[in-house]
């Protein structure tokens, strides 16, 4: 048995801890300075990381690698599992042209360009988070708001700003789960506290969405519908995240944000001439004026329908129980570790949720979407397979920082950075979002920002006397604001809209709302660290 160990180096925790940051260092540095590829840097930031555990930390090699690969895997499944099979059902709407007949139908729906913005870059970017995640709200929004006229710096900035409230959700409650397996806290109680803060963004991001794209006059013209949505937005992500299931919260909110919209009168009536003139300056797209038979409209809405379908029947008790008898439990080999009191660490065992795990669901739903789109069984498989394809950098990113993850967590290097950091004391509430919300700006993940400091976060708040479940949740909600304003997301938003070198200008016209929204975050967790929000917590 490995016993780990707090204070390894020169019996001082100060020394310690400087050594267990190398692995992070390593990974920031060549992410936001050496400007290396995710991948790359995640792979030499798990050579670290091993290293230290075997040279500092005196875990044996044998054990390293166990729990390297114990990371490994979990990043591939449940986490990747969900991630490929998301992509997988938006690239059949894009092979059958259904994707196109969605992006018109949402047209329709209002000629107001600061509704537009409310109803593609919040509401459907916020799906297309909800199933995919990983930068495909911001590329496909941004060329949605280019076609209906946007100019094309105004459509990223838009796309940018809203792919904030769904992130923390997003990919089928990827960032959550991740969350929950590396601090060891149950899933629905991460989940509970992340729905009572990613709300309240929710409420703010659609009021900063109007004002962005049309100034004073569009928040004075439009704050009704941009609140209404927003209420319902937030209001559905609290109730699923708390009482159904975190996989469904964005899926909810996002329907929910939508529908209020279209049930508002006031949304629905032309812009004024002026407003379009004004905001439309780019060049709208042809496209938008074909018809679409009533049948094909409804088949480009299926699959998401699909998707909450057979998670809702998932979340029936029978069900549930059912698909829990598939999961499997056992001892990880070679891998045998205590913590410093002697006690066995939960990582020594692996659960494999073969049926009830979000992937299968997902895949259960596009099964079923490519016999309601008629796509071939071959083509089916052969999106899948392209699917991979398209991921395999993120697929090497996403194992490599998890097992970087596992390997700091079970060799204690993750618990002296915790102790060591829990000496900032009360300000450490205020910090906590701070510590996601640059991991996120660096790495473009709130996955990967999670993996890397949730086990951190929640060490420091068990020396610090303040709720575990409340740092390892702000984690991920401070984290959701460092997403506009990473080199990856910056990248993707400038090549979706033509404007190939032009980060640093998007970077500058965001910049201001992150650490505006940022504090807010950091606010409302003080708060809630103290009686004055303590009341919100479950």
């Amino acid at each position: 048995m490995f016993v780990q160990q707090l204070e390894p180096v020169a019996d001082s925790l100060g020394m310690s801890a400087l050594v267990a940051t190398l692995p992070l260092l390593t990974v920031l540095v060549l992410l936001g300075v050496v400007r290396m590829k995710a991948h790359h840097a995640g792979l030499i930031g798990l050579t670290v990381a091993a290293l230290v555990a075997w040279l500092a930390y005196g875990m044996p090699l044998g054990q390293t690698l166990a729990g390297a690969a114990q990371g490994a895997v979990f990043g591939l499944f449940p986490i990747l599992w969900i991630v490929v099979n998301a992509l997988w059902v938006y690239r059949m709407t894009v092979r059958t042209r259904h994707f196109d007949i969605l992006r018109r139908s949402f047209g329709r729906l209002s000629d107001d360009p600061r509704i537009q913005a409310l109803v593609v870059a919040f509401c459907f970017g916020a799906l297309l988070e909800a199933l995919a995640g990983f930068g495909a709200p911001v590329a496909i929004c941004s060329v949605m708001l280019v076609a209906l006229g946007f100019e094309p710096v105004r459509a990223a900035v838009v796309a940018l700003v809203a792919n904030t409230a769904p992130v923390a959700f997003g990919a089928m409650g990827t960032p959550v789960v991740t969350l929950a397996e590396v601090t060891g806290l149950p899933l629905d109680s991460v989940a509970s506290v992340v729905g009572r803060q990613t709300p309240l963004l929710a409420l703010v991001v659609p009021l900063v969405l109007v004002g962005l794209v049309d100034g004073r006059r569009g928040l004075r013209e439009t704050w009704v519908p941009a609140l209404v949505c927003g209420a319902a937005f937030a209001v559905a992500q609290f109730a699923a995240s708390n009482y159904v299931s975190a996989q469904l919260a964005d899926i909810g909110a996002a329907l929910a944000g939508a529908g209020a919209l279209v049930a508002l009168p006031g949304a629905r009536r032309p812009a004024a001439e002026p407003v379009r003139a004004a905001v439309l300056t780019g060049v709208r797209s042809d496209e938008l004026d074909e018809d679409d038979p009533r049948p094909e409209v409804v088949r480009a809405y299926a699959p998401y329908a699909l998707i909450v379908a057979v998670f809702s029947i998932a979340q029936i008790p029978a069900v549930k129980e059912l698909f829990a008898e598939a999961t499997r439990t056992f001892d990880w080999p070679f891998l045998n570790v205590a913590n410093p009191d002697g006690d066995p660490v939960g990582q020594n065992v692996f659960s494999l949720p073969l049926l009830s795990t979000g992937g299968t669901l997902v895949l259960l739903a596009g099964l079923a979407t490519a016999a309601v789109l008629r796509v071939h069984a071959r083509v089916a498989v052969r999106e899948w397979a392209a699917t991979v394809h398209e991921l395999r950098f993120a697929i090497l990113t996403v194992t490599s920082v998890l097992a970087l993850a596992y390997v700091m967590n079970l060799s204690g290097q993750a618990a002296t950075i915790g102790h060591f950091v829990a000496a900032a004391g009360a300000g450490l509430a205020f910090l906590s979002p701070v510590l996601g919300w640059f991991g996120v700006a660096v790495s473009g993940s709130d996955t990967s920002a999670n993996a890397l400091f949730g086990a951190l976060q929640v060490t420091a708040a068990q020396q610090s006397g303040l709720s575990p479940e409340l740092l390892a949740a702000a984690n991920s909600s401070g984290g959701v604001l460092g997403k506009m304003i990473s080199p990856q997301n910056l990248t993707i938003a400038c090549a979706a809209v033509g404007l190939a070198g032009k980060e640093g200008d998007l970077l500058r016209k965001v910049l201001p709302w992150s650490i505006g929204l940022l504090l807010v975050m950091c606010l409302i967790v003080v708060g809630q660290s103290t009686a004055v929000l303590g009341w919100m917590l479950p």
